[in-house]
């Protein structure tokens, strides 16, 4: 299992609106020159992140700014604005498990509960993790090596 990369492109793209907003306009044909992707990945993953409150928009040339504090912005709110979890879940169980089977027809009995504590470990600490955290880390590196 791998979760997708929208959530490491969403945390790119408020390092790079705070690195680069004073000086030119951040726009998704800047930010996928960043990061290397597409301008319609960017788009919609900022229109994810517009919709959740996290950042603002302004159409055409505009740019793009960061909505709230960078304190008041936490690493799980990122994950939850871009990632597309079926029904809030992060792990996807197959579909059919044979039920005439002893470990198929029990397996949810067996896995839903730990795989929900995984789950709940992890959001955790993408909440502990805020934006500030990790711009104070990209200014740092930034600084230090070019």
């Amino acid at each position: 299992m791998q979760i997708s990369s929208r959530f490491t492109i969403a945390v790119h793209i408020f390092a790079c609106i705070d690195t680069f907003e004073k000086d030119q306009k951040i726009t998704s044909d800047f930010l996928s020159a960043s990061i290397n992707v597409n301008p319609v990945i960017i788009r919609k993953i900022l229109s994810s992140l517009k919709k959740s409150g996290l950042i603002n928009v302004l159409r055409g040339t505009g740019g793009t700014t960061i909505a709230k504090p960078l304190d008041q912005i936490t690493l799980l709110d990122i994950f939850q604005s871009v990632e597309c979890l079926e029904d809030g879940k992060l792990f996807h169980f197959h579909e059919n498990p044979n039920a005439n089977c002893p470990v198929g027809k029990n397996i949810h009995s067996i896995l839903d509960d730990k795989l929900l504590r995984v789950q709940k470990a992890m959001e955790n600490e993408l909440a502990s993790i805020t934006l500030e955290d990790v711009i104070n880390d990209t200014r740092y590196y930034v600084k230090n090596n070019g």
